[in-house]
């Protein structure tokens, strides 16, 4: 078995992946919140979440990210 690890980042690479996630969490809300529908990806193919999202996008969202 073939085990990943992730790599250790430096202070300031890590600051940026934080500011960057921060970022889009906010980005998602304010979609949320607009009743917007926002078009993630699960590492396999895109889906969407949110109301007025197309059928045929909510059709491929995975279980976990409902809710």
């Amino acid at each position: 078995m073939n085990e990943t690890s992730k790599p250790t980042l430096s202070p300031d690479t890590q600051a940026m992946l934080d500011y960057l996630q921060l970022a889009v969490n906010k980005t998602l809300e304010r979609k949320c919140h607009l009743g917007q529908y926002a078009v993630p990806w699960n590492g396999n193919a895109p889906f969407a979440i949110g109301d007025d999202a197309p059928e045929e996008l909510k059709r491929a969202t995975p279980q976990s990210q409902i809710g």
